[in-house]
């Protein structure tokens, strides 16, 4: 009695092992499961076997196993991928690591504030709680009522599981940024126009718009610190864009730069009150370490890439070589104004 007692402990504890640890039905193409918050292990089991994820008696094992171990109260909720090969151990294992289904979203680079909240408001996965908040109620959110958002969250992909708030995710984008700028407003040099962070902060999302050539943005830099110094005008069209909102079609006319707002750099002297966009670690680098360079202007050439100039005539026939066409009645009038340079003899 005891030795057949014994074969049949064996067998069943043979039977419990291969339950467990034998591949469960599933295809090599994965299907997403959810674990909702709060959900049984029995109820978690039974909804496998109804979805044929798992057979009957492997459930059942699967089951009071994890009671036993008191394994069945560490399960996660989440997304997770179920992809064969997969045991009923390796499912557990999976559902208890919280090794759920990550999903990404990446704020780009000289993006607005506007455009953080719509990426954010069509992301699938995200869960919307911000939806219709005005700006300050937003800001409010994150404990930060008196601050505008305008720069204040770091361009990078994310990664978050389903169901992460939104304003969750902000909290994080928010949190570094603040760790980049302090970074880089520990490595400022001497002498600089900027007063503190947020001017910093300020600089570098001028500089984000201005180029996207990674060797220009510290002579971009340069170039408005120094007329900051010299108590100069920044004139710089990103600004004005920004000032003009959603009447801003894509054609900026000279007209534009006559109308009075806060960010019309071509009236207002210093900076504008607020960052314009999303500065990259780049930016801020570079609005704190620009090159020692005389620099006070600098006009498109082509190919994403600027002419710099030290003195106003220096510019002037930069503008006539690349911005002008030769023969054209502008280029005629630019010359008439500047006939010794030597793109007009």
């Amino acid at each position: 009695m005891l030795l057949l007692a014994m074969l049949l402990g064996g067998i069943a504890c043979w039977a419990h092992y291969v339950a467990l640890v034998k591949p469960l039905p599933l295809s090599t193409t994965p299907v997403v499961y959810t674990v909702s918050k709060g959900q049984t292990m029995v109820k978690i089991a039974r909804d496998l076997v109804e979805k044929n994820h798992m057979p009957p008696t492997t459930a059942i094992v699967w089951v009071i196993n994890a009671r036993i171990t008191r394994q069945a109260a560490k399960i996660k909720a989440g997304e997770y991928a179920l992809v064969a090969p997969l045991s009923a151990n390796q499912l557990l294992e999976k559902f208890i690591q919280g090794q759920a289904i990550e999903y990404r979203l990446t704020l780009v680079e000289g993006w607005n504030f506007h455009q953080v909240l719509t990426a954010l408001a069509q992301h699938p996965k995200i869960k919307h709680t911000l939806i219709g908040l005005s700006h300050a109620d937003i800001m409010q959110r994150l404990g930060q009522r008196d601050l505008h958002p305008e720069g204040q969250f770091y361009p990078d992909t994310y990664a978050f599981h389903a169901g992460f708030a939104d304003v969750a995710f902000l909290r994080r984008a928010f949190k570094k940024m603040q760790q980049e700028l302090d970074k880089a407003w520990e490595k400022r040099q001497t002498q600089l126009p900027l007063t503190d962070k947020y001017q910093a902060l300020i600089m570098a999302s001028i500089i984000e718009k201005e180029t996207g050539a990674p060797v220009e943005r510290p002579l971009i830099s340069a170039v408005f610190n120094r007329r900051l110094q010299q108590h100069m005008r920044l004139q710089t069209d990103p600004t004005v864009i920004y000032g003009l909102g959603l009447d801003f079609d894509g054609n900026l006319t000279s007209e534009h730069l006559q109308q009075p707002n806060a960010y019309n750099t071509y009236l207002n002297f210093g900076l504008p009150p607020t960052p314009i966009a999303m500065p990259s670690k780049a930016a801020l680098l570079a609005a704190v370490q620009p090159v020692a360079e005389n620099y006070l202007y600098f006009v498109a050439k082509g190919q994403g890439l600027h002419h710099f100039s030290t003195t106003r005539k220096q510019h002037e026939c930069a503008v006539i070589r690349f911005q002008l066409t030769k023969g054209s009645s502008r280029f005629y009038q630019q010359c008439r104004l500047w006939p010794d340079c030597d793109v007009c003899q």
